[in-house]
């Protein structure tokens, strides 16, 4: 309440006493026939807040507009390995929350503002984009506390309505994509000038509707996304721009394969049997209590079989012997194998993954002339969700964040440059009530071959109401107020420097009617500085070198933006990232060509904090290149290359991570039916960096992209990564092929329509994603999809 008063007292005073803006020089437009927007000559925001593009701007960046998005046929988040560099994805369960940005989790961000984390909650709607910015590395300080890895800015198609320009008349579309595996998605939009009485307003509609199916057994989506956004001068030099997005998603998480071995990845050759019988009840359904009846299935370590004076917590203990005479609970019946389906994986015919998303923002934007801008955003965004998975995990979030922003800004020309200043006050305040249910999970209890039963099936905590491993409700409220200066000299030197200062008071308190007994509570207050120094300099032809360095605080939150009270009293609950960033860019041949290559090092400060599920401590060195070409107005190509060099900074400092054991983890037991009916974890040796390095993202990538587009309205797309071999999990012990994806597209315009074909996996290769590496890569990885087809008819009006 407090925050909406304060917006509509500041609104009326900024109307009276603003003096009519002066009159500024337009700033000149430039558009390149046939490059689909894929060149960085329009401003973005996104980066730094000041209006300048990608070549201007010294950090490592790329666009993909709405057109690359439909020609190239982007629907998800992996695709956009091929779009732009530093931006190879593990799978989180099978749900493209957010990129994996120079080989960690990133974030992703709502017109320059941040969402609640969203590693795998929902998939983010690309379909619903008009344009998409992904920035590398930790976000500018005007944008607050933010992860080491970078983000991705969704821009809605509402964005094409802006600073009270409105349309002559109205227009849109309807389009009908419909595909493989039953794929029926509908999706309309319309955009145009209005007027209510004497008030004109421009607005923007967006609706999508999706009933699919899928590749795999048990999977589905149901989907629906609505958008809008209206944008109205309430005086000559004061604007309203509102609007938000709503998304309602029903799907399943998907855990991949289970029972992971080499020759299950390069053979399909799958250890059968079942589990042993447990549910005493005749529910159908093994509860905590049924399985701790009959001994531990979650066996930490080898204590029986430990070696005296030998660490008895790593993997290489365990043998035939001490399995049989110890856990015999946690053996197979009738074990045997067969080749297993690659559209068998662990999503159960009940699991469901379902989450309602709601954001919404309002920003007004007061004029006061002379190069005097103050805005004042507001900004909301929360979701309802609940995960279940028959293997033996659940979870929900109830959770959201409301931030208000003013952002003052103020430009000044002179005879030797122009200079910008922003000054932003901010507040955030995040409420968060989380619960998840882990301390039952058995991959392995299911036999693939089959599915479910009450060999296999868990009672989970959200169907229950208790036993939940972690249930907390708390809330961080941040006050902050950061300054941002550019200053652009005539001689070439444009040099950007900011800092800012969180003050972040934070509550947190477990249940312990809901966790057996834990009755943790924890409150905090904590400060934390962030800064930022970068300088480019434009060289002859054309090219600009430029230099960043900056740290950036972070909240250590979990996977539905709650703090756990251990951190909080511990004081761990904040922590920062620092950046070292280098590169050269340039634009040439009347901005067709353009070219950017960087090299970094990034690390976490804070090795001992971090939340394994979404913001790990870990250190980065990379280089990213980057191409865009429009030859000319039909042919358009890129290309990019990334070295990722990724390492976990908690596991090298502390010798040891913590990992859940896979088949090729127990070198010493000779027949793995004898522990899957259960799960063995421990502690797995990190004694040098290289044992350190994250799993599944590859050292060195490739990708390129091309289109052609007839002067008849028929064009031709395509796009091509490779990917070297990745190991799956932290224990470097199953190694992921190597693969070369290829996606193609053939497009006919014809007056108001638009007909389009794409086919993604061209060549049928077989590849895996490395799934949740540091915890459970050596146990399952998910099996990518075969070739599959979509074909779209759209109607503009």
């Amino acid at each position: 309440m407090a925050l909406l008063g304060c917006t509509a007292l500041t609104a009326p005073a900024f109307a009276q006493e603003a003096p009519a803006p002066d009159p500024q020089p337009a700033k000149e437009e430039i558009v390149v026939v046939g490059s689909l927007g894929a060149l960085p000559v329009k401003d973005v925001g996104s980066i730094f807040g000041f209006d300048k593009n990608l070549v201007e701007t010294p950090r490592s960046a790329s666009t993909i507009s709405k057109e690359q998005l439909e020609r190239f046929g982007v629907s998800e988040i992996y695709d956009l390995v091929a779009q732009a560099p530093g931006t190879f994805t593990n799978s989180f369960f099978g749900v493209g929350g957010a990129l994996d940005i120079r080989g960690t989790p990133g974030e992703v961000y709502f017109r320059g503002v941040r969402r609640l984390d969203n590693p795998g909650n929902y998939p983010t709607p690309i379909g619903a984009s008009d344009r998409i910015d992904i920035v590398r590395g930790p976000a500018s300080p005007i944008y607050g506390p933010s992860k080491t890895g970078g983000y991705m800015n969704f821009v809605p198609k509402s964005a094409r309505v802006a600073k009270g320009k409105y349309m002559d008349s109205p227009e849109g579309q309807i389009s009908y994509t419909g595909g493989s595996w039953a794929k029926s998605v509908l999706s309309a939009e319309l955009r145009g000038p209005g007027k209510i009485g004497s008030q004109a307003f421009g607005y923007s509609l967006y609706a999508e509707i999706e009933d699919s199916g899928s590749y795999y057994r048990n999977m589905n989506t149901k989907q629906t996304i609505l958008q809008g956004s209206f944008d109205t001068d309430l005086t000559p030099n004061l604007r309203l721009e509102f609007g938000g997005m709503y998304q309602n998603y029903k799907g399943q998480q998907n855990g991949g394969w289970n029972r992971l071995s080499q020759d299950l990845v390069d053979k399909g050759t799958y250890i059968t049997g079942s589990a042993q019988p447990l549910d005493t009840s005749g529910d159908g359904k093994i509860s905590p209590a049924e399985f701790d009846a009959v001994g531990s299935f979650g066996v930490f370590g080898s204590f029986p079989c430990g070696t005296p004076g030998v660490s008895p917590f790593g993997p290489l203990g365990m043998t035939d012997a001490c399995l049989k005479a110890n856990y015999p609970q946690l053996a197979l019946t009738n074990a045997g194998t067969a080749t297993l389906s690659r559209r068998n994986t662990l999503t159960g015919p009940n699991d469901k993954l379902w989450n309602k998303a709601t954001t919404a923002y309002m920003d007004l934007i007061w004029d006061g002339g002379n190069d005097l801008e103050i805005k004042n955003q507001l900004f909301y965004d929360g979701y309802d969700n609940i995960n279940e998975n028959a293997y033996g995990f659940s979870q929900f979030h109830n959770s959201y964040v409301i931030e208000d922003k003013i952002v003052l800004s103020k430009k000044f020309t002179t005879d030797i440059g122009k200079f910008s200043i922003q000054l932003s006050p901010s507040v955030r305040y995040t409420d968060f009530l989380h619960g998840d249910d882990f301390n039952y999970e058995y991959f392995h209890r299911v036999d693939l071959t089959k599915g479910y039963d009450a060999l296999s099936t868990r009672l989970l905590s959200t169907q229950s109401g208790k036993d939940y491993a972690t249930y907390v409700r708390g809330y961080y409220t941040d006050w902050a107020f950061a300054g941002l200066t550019d200053l652009d000299f005539n001689f070439g030197l444009d040099v950007t420097l900011g800092a800012r200062y969180d003050s972040i008071h934070g509550k947190s308190s477990s249940d312990p009617t809901r966790t057996n007994g834990d009755n943790t509570s924890a409150s905090a207050t904590k400060g934390a500085w962030s800064w930022s120094a970068s300088a480019n300099y434009r060289l002859p032809f054309g090219l600009v070198p430029y230099g960043t360095i900056s740290r950036q605080s972070v909240v250590i939150a979990g996977q539905g933006a709650e703090l756990d009270p251990n951190n909080l009293k511990a004081g761990t609950w904040i922590s920062a990232s620092k950046l070292y960033e280098g590169g050269i860019k340039g634009s040439w041949l009347n901005n067709r060509l353009y070219a950017a290559l960087s090299i970094y090092k990034q690390s976490r400060v804070d090795y001992n904090a971090q939340s394994i599920t979404v913001n790990q401590a870990v250190e980065t060195k990379g280089l990213e290149a980057e191409v865009r070409w429009s030859v000319d107005k039909h042919f358009l190509v890129t290309g990019a290359y990334t070295r990722t060099n990724v390492y976990n900074l908690t596991g090298l400092n502390d010798g040891s991570l913590f990992s859940f054991f896979g088949i090729g983890d127990l070198k010493n037991v000779k027949d793995p039916s004898l522990y899957l009916g259960g799960q063995l974890f421990g502690l797995l040796p990190v004694t040098n960096k290289d044992q350190s390095r994250r799993a599944g993202i590859p050292k060195d990538l490739f990708s390129a992209t091309a289109t052609y587009s007839f002067d008849n309205g028929l064009a031709f797309a395509g796009s091509v990564s490779h990917v070297p071999s990745v190991f799956s999990g932290q224990s470097q012990a199953i190694r992921l092929p190597a693969y070369t994806l290829v996606d193609g597209s053939v497009s006919y315009a014809k007056g108001p329509w638009l007909f389009r074909v794409v086919v993604k996996n061209l060549t049928d290769a077989k590849y895996f994603r490395a799934n949740f590496t540091e915890l459970f890569g050596g146990t399952i990885a998910l099996p990518e999809r075969p070739r599959s087809w979509q074909a779209s008819v759209v109607y503009k009006f």
